[in-house]
């Protein structure tokens, strides 16, 4: 299948590189998945991927203006992340 060549419009582009976050964590391994989901229950806040396991290495994809609710709620949270 030919698809068509997708523009990309700058103004576009720049309006979203200022909204999106990508916040990096390390956690214990046994933990990760439970992260993952506390924070998908919390719906549009964030998602969490795995980065590298042997690590425990995460990455949190939000938005600049959900990141300070989904932090406060990832601190209280009972389990040990650690901001990278």
């Amino acid at each position: 299948m030919n698809y068509p060549e997708v523009q990309k419009d700058p103004q576009v582009n720049s309006i979203f590189e200022s909204i999106d976050l990508i916040i990096k964590g390390r956690i214990n391994r046994s933990e990760i998945q439970m992260l993952c989901k506390l924070v998908e229950g919390l719906g549009h806040l964030g998602i969490v991927t795995t980065t590298d396991k042997a690590l425990g290495e995460v990455m949190i994809q939000t938005t600049k203006d959900c990141w300070p609710e989904l932090q406060k709620l990832i601190e209280n949270m009972p389990l040990e992340i650690e901001f990278i």
